[in-house]
């Protein structure tokens, strides 16, 4: 797609990415927004019509009115700058286009956080007078309560929320001293491949940060986090697997975005991750100061949170809690310890890269890390769902059995690579590739042919070619790209 320009607003595509900026108010930035990308929310709300049936067993609709309704009056009430943006994306979106509800934009800004409130949606449905009268056939009290959730009112499948890879360094660690981060993100093709989109905001309201962030059209915060912001923070997160608990608060998509735009120092991004926290979409977020040069990590659990900082060391992230409480009381089936795991996995060779690599450590090997292909269960160069650069659509799960893990060959994995370190953050900039970390091509034709278990998914699910490195930078119109070099990825 060529460049568009509008007011408020750009676009344009390369190397993979939809390379966005968005400036101005929420109302001003929010419909900008939903006008350059509605041809892309009518591809992806078909995709939703399709993954929420079968994924779930309900509909879309029903998605859009229940997620709505449980935290449409949070949003107004704490976040009302991000009520208006939403608002604004659905206008604008509709007006290029799209058919697609103010509803619908809440819930896909909410769609990380569904699977963490699926048990509390049958006994919210029944108190809610609106809902019970669509959709209380659906969900009589003795099947809700035998069914649905736990004693909190939420959570699910341990298998949830098992995302991504990342790692961020400082000190001894690096080959400068100063922070170095990098991160990929696991997900299921169908949806994950939305999250193509590289955006700048600039807003209008006093005290803003401006950043620069990861996401998919109509969202107004990362959901794959990763974020680096005018006022010098870098941060991304992995998921917390086999999260277990729920309460309905602020949702974590409107939570992450204040903390991005506001915060000016490590302490307030604790503050606002932590105010009205809920337990949807529990991660070990990793932020790094780069005008302090400290690194900090918060477990962020619902009645647990763990906050570490360092001047001199590394954290990794493998969607397994290192605090014990979480691990143990708020969590199920974590695979901490498990190597024939993805969790346990990666936590031994992320430990053993960060060891090998001490003093080293900067972007070329931070992408070198990301891109790793090595099996410590099997000891061997093997990329499946247990290497840094997952991928579950090459496993065939040969010493997994348990009936709610991924499937053999699922289409899932590693859908991209970021880097970014000191250096980069100060120019509002990181480096990225789409498609893969190690840059392994996809081509659904081959892969739905090979495994046809998965073939209702094909028309909804993109091909991904090989991409090389790009750095993405806030105030560059032009982005550079970085062709692959002999024995550097």
């Amino acid at each position: 797609m060529y460049p568009v320009d509008i007011k408020n607003g750009s676009r344009y595509e390369q190397s993979g990415w939809i390379r966005m900026s968005l400036k101005g108010n929420a109302k001003e930035r929010g419909y900008a927004h939903g006008l350059l990308v509605s041809k892309d929310l009518t591809r992806i709300f078909s995709m939703i019509d399709f993954n929420m049936l079968y994924s779930y067993g309900y509909t879309r609709e029903f998605f859009s009115d229940v997620i709505s309704a449980m935290f449409k009056p949070q949003i107004l009430e704490n976040f009302p700058e991000y009520y208006d943006e939403m608002e604004s994306i659905a206008m604008g979106a509709n007006d290029g286009g799209a058919k697609v509800s103010f509803d619908d934009i809440i819930m896909w800004n909410c769609y990380s956080s569904i699977s963490y409130v699926i048990g509390a949606i049958g006994p919210f449905v029944l108190k809610s007078n609106t809902l019970s009268k669509k959709y209380g056939n659906m969900f009589s009290p003795e099947i809700t309560s035998q069914t649905q959730g736990s004693a909190e009112g939420g959570g699910g499948s341990g298998s949830r929320g098992d995302h991504c890879t990342a790692f961020i360094a400082v000190g001894d660690y690096t080959k400068d001293g100063k922070i170095v981060c990098a991160h990929n993100s696991f997900d299921n093709f169908i949806d994950g491949q939305n999250f193509n989109v590289m955006m700048d905001i600039t807003p209008s309201e006093k005290n803003s940060n401006s950043f620069l962030m990861q996401t998919a059209p109509g969202c107004i915060s990362s959901c794959t986090d990763y974020y680096v912001t005018s006022n010098g923070l870098i941060c991304t997160e992995t998921t917390i697997g086999g999260f277990s608990k729920f309460i309905l608060k602020d949702p974590i998509c409107c939570r992450i975005r204040k903390a991005m735009q506001y915060s000016k120092s490590l302490d307030d991004c604790v503050t606002f991750l932590t105010k009205n926290n809920g337990g949807d979409y529990a991660n070990s977020w990793l932020i790094g100061d780069t005008n302090t040069n400290t690194i900090m990590r918060i477990e962020l659990g619902l009645m647990y949170v763990n906050v570490e900082k360092k001047t001199n060391g590394y954290f990794i992230g493998y969607n397994a809690p290192e605090d014990p409480r979480i691990r143990n009381l708020e969590c199920v089936n974590t695979g901490y310890e498990d190597i024939r795991r993805h969790q346990g996995a990666r936590r031994v060779r992320l430990t053993e890269l960060m060891n090998e690599y001490k003093g080293k450590l900067d972007l070329v090997i931070a992408k070198k890390i990301i891109s790793d292909h090595y099996d410590v269960y099997l000891n061997k160069i093997n990329p499946s769902s247990r290497t840094c650069c997952g991928h579950y659509e090459l496993d065939n799960r040969a010493y997994m059995s348990q009936a709610d893990r991924p499937k053999p060959y699922q289409p899932r994995g590693a859908l991209d690579g970021i880097v970014c370190d000191t250096t980069l953050a100060k120019k509002m900039s990181m480096i990225s590739r789409w498609g893969t970390s190690c840059g392994t091509p996809f081509n659904k034709t081959q892969f739905f042919k090979k495994h046809l278990q998965w073939k209702d998914q094909e028309p909804y699910i993109l091909d991904r070619p090989s991409q090389p490195w790009t750095t993405f930078g806030i105030n560059k119109k032009k982005s550079q790209t970085r062709k692959n070099r002999k024995g550097v990825v």
